[in-house]
């Protein structure tokens, strides 16, 4: 018998992130010289992947919560592709966000099950007070097989959550169930994920039986909303079905993504966390299937910005999309930095790089940038200072849009200069082709990915014109 047991934390808030591409379905049909397809899959451009997905989510979740990164007390996160199949791909995001370099982490991995799992990790960190606040992420990038039915069913996107004792969400029930058996998988050195060998015997022995037990066995009632995993397009229908025809919440997301992986079960919920009443997220992967029930009591911060955050994005072509997954490469010589990723520099200066820290000196407060390579400063010639973060908004000072650009860089690549709101200057990348860049406009600052420079991913920020949805925050209720 299939007992569920209890969790005991709340949901705080609520962050989402898509990628900027959609391919749609009937592209990657006619690549392959077939008619059809229908619907859409998220993609990331060259500079983006799981791991600045991952960041926008859960900035977006801490401005909601309206909670500073240095009172998160731990970060979990589920992702089947971080940027490292082995390094600091945790330590990178945590540096990033801005968190306390001695705060409790974890990175689940090895199936789309390492979402949920990241969810329960934290859930126990909570229950047993290790930490009073636990950040939650989960993301993905799914790169599939070339040909494969993976192709028009495989997206990107992530969501993260903020945990805590108490909040307007509730963790209830959960249960767990596995079987020994293959599913999609991705080998030892093959990059690309395959797909399931037998898809009736998949979907008859494996995936429906394993699922229809754990969502059985919570209590569950009609008005309850389910997010239910999709990993083709039609499984997750079929799924509702033999539940009893359940009310499925995550259709819209997954319309818009595609199979976001380890993200498809919270990112599913994301949306409907904005009206009280029972939600049930059930994953899977990796053999397994795991159901849990949130319990909404008031709306979520940040549920009600989820579908803004989701939508849109550029249509590209079947080609593009394949150059952006690296599937796609020109021959030819690639322009490679003079410093190799693992030298003294990135070593020094990796953290004040991913957290966008400055030196403000002590003696005449102008903030140096960066500062390992400013040891006095600039206007003073002062040599002590207080590290301090950046802020993530300011204005163009002046920007040049490079027309030419030798790979592995994508033009047209504008390069800015940007007064922060500090008072600050600091040059970055925009992540635009230029096209609506001036003098003068204001601009929020994203992590990117620069470039992949000897299989190692170099993150920096990018200048994105501003936009009413990253200026106005929902913030949570009294």
């Amino acid at each position: 018998m299939n007992t569920p047991r209890e969790c005991h934390s709340a949901i705080l808030s609520i962050g989402v992130a898509a990628p900027s591409l959609r391919l749609p379905a009937a592209q990657v049909a006619a690549g392959w010289g077939r008619a059809g397809g229908r619907g859409q899959v998220a993609v990331c451009s060259p500079s983006e992947d799981a791991l600045t997905l991952a960041w926008l989510a859960a900035r977006r979740a801490l401005d909601s919560a309206s909670i500073p990164p240095e009172e998160i007390g731990g970060i979990w996160w589920g992702c089947t592709r971080a940027p490292f199949a082995e390094g600091p791909s945790l330590s990178f995001l945590g540096a990033a966000l801005r968190l306390q370099t001695n705060s409790e982490a974890a990175l689940l991995s090895g199936s789309p099950h390492a979402g949920i799992d990241a969810l329960l990790a934290a859930d126990d960190a909570i229950t047993s007070g290790r930490v009073r606040t636990a950040l939650v992420i989960a993301s993905d990038s799914i790169l599939p097989a070339l040909g494969s039915g993976l192709e028009a069913a495989s997206g990107a996107g992530a969501v993260a959550v903020l945990l805590s004792a108490e909040g307007p969400a509730l963790l209830g029930q959960v249960t767990t169930q596995w079987s020994p058996v293959l599913d999609r998988y991705r080998g030892d050195l093959e990059t690309e994920t395959r797909e399931v060998y037998d898809g009736r015997l998949f979907r008859e022995q494996v995936f429906l039986p394993l699922c229809q037990t754990v969502g059985s066995a919570l209590t569950a009632d009609p008005s309850s909303r389910w997010s239910l995993p999709d990993p083709d397009g039609r499984l997750g229908r079929t799924l509702g079905e033999r539940l009893g025809s359940v009310k499925v919440v995550s259709t819209a997301a997954r319309s818009e993504l595609g199979d976001t992986g380890a993200a498809a079960p919270l990112l599913g919920l994301a949306a409907a966390m904005g009206d009280p009443g029972t939600l049930i997220a059930v994953g899977f992967g990796g053999g397994r299937a795991t159901a849990i029930s949130i319990q909404i009591n008031a709306p979520v911060p940040g549920s009600s910005l989820v579908e803004q955050h989701l939508s849109g994005g550029q249509e590209v072509s079947y080609t593009e999309a394949l150059r952006c997954r690296g599937q796609l490469s020109a021959s030819g010589e690639t322009v490679e930095m003079a410093v190799p990723p693992g030298s003294a520099m990135f070593v020094r200066g990796s953290h004040e790089m991913l957290a966008l820290l400055g030196a403000r000196c002590l003696a005449c407060a102008t903030v140096n940038t960066p500062p390992n390579v400013h040891p006095t400063c600039i206007s003073c010639g002062a040599i002590e200072f207080e590290i301090v973060p950046l802020p993530l908004h300011g204005t163009v000072q002046t920007f040049v849009v490079n027309q030419t650009m030798p790979a592995p860089f994508v033009a047209p690549l504008p390069l800015i200069v940007l007064d922060l709101e500090d008072g600050s200057r600091i040059s970055v990348q925009g992540a635009s082709d230029g096209s609506d860049l001036h003098i003068g406009v204001a601009v929020d600052l994203q992590l990117r990915r620069y470039a992949l420079e000897r299989g190692v991913p170099i993150y920096g920020y990018a200048a994105l014109v501003s936009t009413a949805s990253e200026n106005t925050i929902e913030r949570p209720s009294a």
